[in-house]
């Protein structure tokens, strides 16, 4: 008759008891670091890019330390599985080699540096804030406040747009006029238009703003408005541009075409 070895059970259980412990103990632990590096990290001024991603490193440490440490609990060495680990590597590289892709073009991104956190960028066909850069993928956040999560992998092979690497930027205003609208009346309206995005939407002097007629057909003729601003104003110069211009034509009698 099988008879239960209340000591063996002892044993074990205060080996599985310590081993829960540690793990979760690890899991809030590591969580903790992680919160007070990164706020370490800002009120330092340290990069963000940088400093999420040691705070994530040193989280993944922390767990890793715990779970060799959970193995000798039991007397099981990590160094008996180089063995067999070795065996299963091209398996599991093969299995994973989205994922391995995925971390190496992480490394990649956070050692060039294309963007940072708190760039604005188009990666991958999406546009965002960068909230976040991990070794698997990069967080945005978008302008009508979704999260959008991009593999790096997609980002590290594919043209990254970063609309926040310059301090200025150009805003630009593509008018179409009916072909019998006066030149000089359009010029002077689009000017005018010009003129005001930087007396009163903070548009830049220089460079100086241009006023320039693209392209004409028979039936239309389009003129580009160009004007240089910061580019953290740079959605409301362009804003005040295409009001003014909308007004000025109207007063000049400039028929606005369709393109």
């Amino acid at each position: 008759m099988f008879r239960l070895d209340w000591d063996l059970v002892a044993v074990w259980g205060f080996k599985i008891g310590f081993v829960l412990l540690v793990l979760v103990g690890a899991w809030v632990f590591s969580s903790w670091i992680r919160a007070a590096l990164k706020r370490g990290t800002n009120r330092a001024h340290f990069d963000p890019t940088l400093s999420a991603f040691f705070a994530n490193l040193a989280k993944w440490a922390i767990l890793t330390i715990a779970v060799i440490t959970s193995l000798e609990v039991f007397n099981i060495q990590p160094a008996s599985f180089a063995a067999v680990i070795a065996a299963l590597g091209l398996a599991i590289g093969l299995a994973f080699q989205g994922t391995l892709s995925n971390i190496a073009s992480g490394v990649l991104l956070l050692i060039f540096r294309p963007f940072k956190v708190g760039d604005s960028v188009v990666v991958a066909g999406q546009a965002g804030i960068v909230n976040e850069i991990d070794l698997f993928t990069t967080a945005l956040d978008t302008a009508d406040g979704r999260r959008v999560i991009v593999p790096n992998a997609q980002i590290a092979g594919a043209v990254i747009d970063n609309q926040s690497h310059h301090p200025r930027r150009r805003a630009e205003v593509l008018v179409n006029v009916s072909a019998s609208s006066p030149v000089e009346a359009t010029r002077k309206a689009l000017e005018t238009a010009a003129r005001e995005a930087i007396d009163q939407a903070g548009g830049l002097e220089l460079p100086p703003p241009e006023v320039t007629m693209t392209d004409f057909g028979r039936a239309s003729v389009q003129w580009a408005v160009r004007v240089w601003a910061p580019r953290e104003i740079l959605g409301a110069v362009r804003m005040r541009m295409l009001e003014t211009a909308k007004r000025e034509l109207d007063e000049a009698g400039v028929r606005i075409s369709g393109r």
